[in-house]
């Protein structure tokens, strides 16, 4: 999630946006946990429509948005969130390669950044369900995903702006600091601590899956971070008021669920991929 850490204060976000900011995510993230913990149709339906913003919103930063391009995955990528949502995996699955040619067929010459889009939003649509469809740890697993990815955010900013100091990757992400990186790592880690603390699972594995989910989530944020800067963007959008569009808010969400899903499904397989993630 693009965060001005580490800016001086010259370059430090304006009070005004600050408090779109915060009134944005006071409104968006009770409406996600709501969604998040009815789970079903529900949360399929959210993360359905969240995943066509995503693949819009990427074709806009690399410059393919034509309407038969846009039209075409958001048809597939409806399909797929019914799919998945209905427990008809395979066929999400199979939806999900037909519609990945067909986006490439009609993109043509920016045929690989189009499928990269349309990959980038699949993977967040199939993790984002498939966690949350774990019958006895999905909520909290997707809790724990949410919670983590916020904190190195939030852990992030404060740290970057308070400290500031060297540039994490200048060429990328000019306000990012190390100073940032690593308070948003050890925010990370008390999330991980709290479960712990609270009966969630154990406290040296979560401790361990919470490092590793802030650094791949910091990683998404500076991937979105660099195909923006590839094209010359600066917001994907500005559908959020004080932060941009949906793939400037959820860049580090959408690496973090999908390395999630994957250490679930080593563990447990593919439809107890929260067990997997929270029970050690």
């Amino acid at each position: 999630m693009s965060e001005p850490d580490a800016a001086p204060a010259a370059s430090a976000p304006a009070p005004s946006n600050l408090v779109m900011r915060v009134l944005a995510a006071l409104v968006l993230a009770p409406l996600a946990i709501a969604l998040a913990y009815a789970g079903g149709w529900l949360w399929a339906f959210l993360v359905t429509l969240v995943s066509i913003g995503l693949f819009t919103e990427w074709l806009m930063v690399v410059g393919a948005g034509s309407v038969a391009l846009t039209a075409s995955g958001t048809v597939v990528l409806a399909i797929m969130g019914f799919c998945v949502a209905f427990g008809m995996l395979k066929a999400a699955v199979i939806a999900g390669f037909v519609g990945g040619a067909i986006v490439a067929l009609i993109a043509r010459g920016k045929f690989v950044w189009a499928a990269s889009g349309f990959a980038y939003a699949s993977a967040a649509l199939l993790a984002s369900i498939l966690v949350r469809r774990d019958p006895v740890n999905g909520f909290a697993a997707l809790m724990f995903v949410l919670l983590v990815v916020w904190a190195s955010d939030i852990g992030g900013y404060f740290a970057g702006r308070g400290i500031g100091g060297p540039k994490l990757w200048p060429r990328v992400s000019p306000k990012k600091t190390w100073a940032g990186a690593l308070g948003g790592f050890a925010a990370s880690l008390a999330v991980g601590a709290g479960f712990a603390a609270f009966g969630f699972g154990k406290a040296v594995p979560l401790l361990v899956v919470s490092a590793v989910l802030s650094v791949v989530s910091q990683a998404g944020d500076l991937f979105e971070s660099a195909v923006k800067r590839r094209f010359g963007v600066k917001d994907s959008s500005h559908l959020i008021p004080g932060h941009g569009g949906l793939m400037d808010r959820l860049d580090g969400f959408v690496a973090a669920i999908l390395m999630a899903w994957i250490i679930g499904y080593f563990r447990h397989g593919v439809h107890s991929a929260g067990s997997g993630l929270m029970v050690w």
